[in-house]
């Protein structure tokens, strides 16, 4: 089989050994240790790869920047196929607002491409630099603007994929409106891999904004976070980009040494809340924005507030936001990306950091996250490596029963495949399993993620 993808590819298209066992590593989480990586340099060559696994059975698992943390790129002892030849930027298109580009691409490689064109691709996440176009599709990536240009789902016009035996799908119309019956597209995204392998896109752009309105906020209690939050959708005139809000634990982790950043508003808040408009008049956007805030500080939703006055002002508030490296400080610790309505929010929280408490006296609970799209990052530390099973049970616990989701951006892969159940429901899980079923009968997509193998 080795001989035969080598022969397809090329000598340098097949790394084994110790040259695959270098490029398996990542800090992000464990990969094993592949049997060979495959590096295709177009969809033919994916095509030819995926046909040539699938005759001797030999499973595969895609990757791209290899920045997953749910072990949905993990290939010990079987097939990874890197995408790191496919990067380029096929096109941009102005007028149609539209850019075509290969699964490879860099994320923030994309999005130099359309801002040089004068447009935007809003997806905007830490991991931006590493993270490839394919890798944010089969996530569905979410990131720091859901709350007002979705996520990556809703940036994906058409894409092209491969299936298990090899047969290219190419669904590549850069249209907003094609209702020409199933969304074939659709099955792709979010999938994690496991349906089809994607090579290409076509992804939506938007006019790059004239203004960047920022802003830090400090409020004092959590029943003025959803107000604030409908006050600025409502007085902002649609400019709303973000709402990030940092709970004290993260704030404090980000603006204490080793850490870079300090302080921008003194500790002892309740919540830190990053705030940003994008908007096509920056003298009018700046006057509202901060006329906005002012009214939210005079009716007490806000305590305090820094407004951002220049782009480094703006990228020392976003740098504290981005600066996850911290949570390490907490070590051995464990991450959890969860979704639930903001009125549940509050509640939860108590619950969990109770029973945390309970069990081990000295535990951590550091939370962050996307408020605005009622997605939540938590970062809990026992001071046990051995505990994970418990603390999953802990903080999965409480989200069946307010309806809530165990993956609110970073999917399932292995680590939360045991806890899918807790988000779908029999029914669905069932369905779930006949798409895998019809389109990789034989489980050669990376087998045992998402669902368990049969």
């Amino acid at each position: 089989m080795i001989a035969a993808l080598t022969a397809e590819l090329g000598p340098q298209g097949v790394l084994t050994g110790a040259e695959a066992a270098e490029k398996a590593f990542t800090p992000w989480g464990p990969l094993g240790t592949p049997l060979a990586i495959l590096r295709p340099a177009d969809t033919a060559q994916v095509a030819a790869c995926l046909r040539l696994a699938a005759a001797h059975g030999m499973p595969v698992s895609a990757w791209g920047g290899k920045t997953g943390l749910v072990e949905g790129t993990y290939a010990d002892g079987i097939l990874a196929l890197s995408m790191e030849r496919m990067s380029d930027v096929e096109a941009v298109d102005r007028n149609g607002s539209t850019m075509i580009v290969q699964a490879g691409c860099v994320l923030q490689t994309a999005c130099e491409a359309a801002e040089a064109a004068g447009m935007l691709l809003p997806l905007d996440l830490g991991a931006r630099g590493s993270a490839t176009i394919g890798g944010v599709i089969s996530t569905n990536a979410g990131g720091n603007r859901v709350l007002r240009y979705g996520m990556m789902r809703d940036m994906v016009l058409g894409l092209e994929a491969v299936l298990a035996d090899g047969t290219v799908v190419s669904a590549m119309k850069p249209l907003i409106k094609n209702n020409t019956g199933y969304d074939l597209k659709q099955l792709f995204i979010g999938s994690e891999g496991t349906l089809g392998v994607v090579t290409r896109a076509v992804l939506r752009l938007r006019p790059h904004p004239a203004s960047q309105c920022t802003a830090l906020l400090a409020v004092n209690d959590f029943a003025s976070l959803p107000l604030l939050l409908r006050r600025a959708e409502a007085q902002l005139g649609g400019t709303l980009s973000a709402f990030e809000v940092m709970w004290p634990a993260f704030y404090e982790l980000v603006t204490t040494a080793p850490a870079a950043g300090r302080p921008i508003l003194p500790h002892g808040s309740n919540f830190y809340v990053l705030i940003e408009a994008m908007g096509s008049d920056e003298v009018a956007d700046s006057e509202r924005f901060e006329r906005v805030l002012g009214g939210a500080m005079e009716d007490g939703l806000v305590s305090d507030a820094v407004v951002a006055k220049s782009r480094a002002e703006v990228g020392r508030m976003w740098g504290l936001r981005d600066d996850v490296a911290q949570l390490v400080r907490n070590f051995p610790i464990f991450t959890f990306d969860i979704s639930l309505r903001i009125a549940d929010m509050e509640a939860y929280l108590a619950e969990v950091r109770g029973r945390l408490l309970a069990r081990w006296p000295n535990a951590t609970l550091v939370v962050f996250g996307h408020l605005g799209d009622g997605n939540l990052h938590l970062v809990a530390g026992v001071g046990d490596s051995g505990a994970k099973h418990e603390v999953e049970e802990i903080v999965y616990g409480g989200l069946g029963t307010r309806n809530g989701s165990v993956s609110a951006e970073h999917g399932i892969g292995l680590q939360k495949r045991a806890w899918l159940s807790q988000s779908r429901s029999p029914a669905e899980l069932a369905v779930m399993r006949a798409m895998k079923k019809a389109l990789d009968p034989a489980g050669i997509l990376n087998r045992g993620k998402v669902l368990e193998v049969n």
